[in-house]
């Protein structure tokens, strides 16, 4: 079907958009896919416990950062539900699919009740642990929705910790020990991201508190100082663990360090993204669009596995 608009004497088709193509369009959106970037998080114990080549334990992989992306999915839905109103009066968020209306509520809410039970399939053979994590995680998010998102420092927190968790899933659901330094290099950058956009909306508003309560809690001085301290806090983290002795025994090699420029070029990249472009408000899309820092990311990914499965892989 095509509208067919008269202007002067020009004649012109706009094609229109079958209905069902908008309809899966909107939920598709709502789910945010773009936010499942977090969850590759669950696959980094599988690369540096040296298992990524082994069929069986990627597998329970990929089926544990499936869990999460439904997860996340379905409280992203129930956090719009719960916001739909205040999205409403939002130059950005008013263009949801539930503030909208191109989704109901009533269909909202058995969308996230069917990617909630996708999940809990996902898991039903994981590890224990693993799937604690992932509960932990979902109860964590609960609590965050109600009450920490608007409790200044712990909404921070609240969001470093479901990093953590992610980290601690991906180790269990292949039965392998969590470093140490995993669990303080994770917790570090999330808490540098989640400072960053809470800079950037701080900024970014007239009226802050109406977009988000916490933020009126916040300074753009106090969030410049915590941002500093964090990032200080993540590079001597990561540049100890190339260093220390455990790595090196661990891997066998003392190439680690090798794989520091790339952390570093990544971090400066992020904060100049951020104070020169005001960019910093929505990592998950700044990670998939900005090309430097995306080949940067694949250049430490590579440069790790490179190093890591040394002596692993026999030609």
């Amino acid at each position: 079907m095509e509208d067919t608009q008269t202007r002067g004497e020009t004649h012109y088709c706009v094609p229109r958009v079958p209905e069902h193509r908008n309809t899966v369009l909107a939920y598709l959106l709502m789910f945010r896919p773009q936010q499942w970037t977090k969850n590759l998080l669950v696959l980094i114990p599988l690369l540096f416990s040296r298992q990524l080549l082994i069929q069986g334990q990627l597998l329970r992989a990929l089926a544990m950062f499936a869990a999460f992306c439904l997860v996340s999915s379905a409280v992203y839905v129930v956090n719009d539900l719960i916001d739909r109103e205040s999205d409403r009066a939002h130059p950005r968020k008013r263009h949801r699919a539930i503030a909208s209306g191109r989704v109901g509520s009533r269909a909202a809410s058995v969308a996230a009740l069917v990617l909630l039970l996708a999940g809990a399939v996902l898991i039903r053979n994981a590890a224990p642990l693993a799937a604690a994590c992932l509960i932990g995680y979902l109860a964590l998010q609960a609590v965050y929705v109600t009450v920490l998102r608007h409790v200044v420092i712990l909404d921070v927190m609240a969001i470093a910790a479901g990093f953590v968790l992610r980290a601690a899933a991906g180790a269990h659901a292949i039965n392998v020990m969590i470093s140490p330094w995993l669990l303080i290099c994770t917790i570090l950058l999330a808490l540098f991201l989640a400072l960053i956009k809470r800079r950037s909306e701080l900024i970014a508003s007239d009226q802050p508190a109406t977009h988000r309560r916490v933020l009126s809690d916040y300074s753009q001085p106090l969030l410049d100082q915590l941002i500093a301290v964090v990032t200080s806090g993540t590079i001597l983290a990561y540049m100890l663990y190339t260093y220390s002795s455990e790595t090196t025994r661990r891997f066998d090699t003392r190439l680690m360090p090798l794989t520091l420029p790339f952390v570093l070029y990544g971090i400066f990249r992020y904060l100049y993204l951020t104070y020169t472009r005001s960019q910093g408000a929505e990592p998950e899309v700044l990670f998939l669009t900005d090309l430097p820092l995306l080949v940067t990311i694949f250049l430490w990914c590579g440069a790790v596995a490179a190093i890591v499965y040394q002596g692993v892989v026999q030609p």
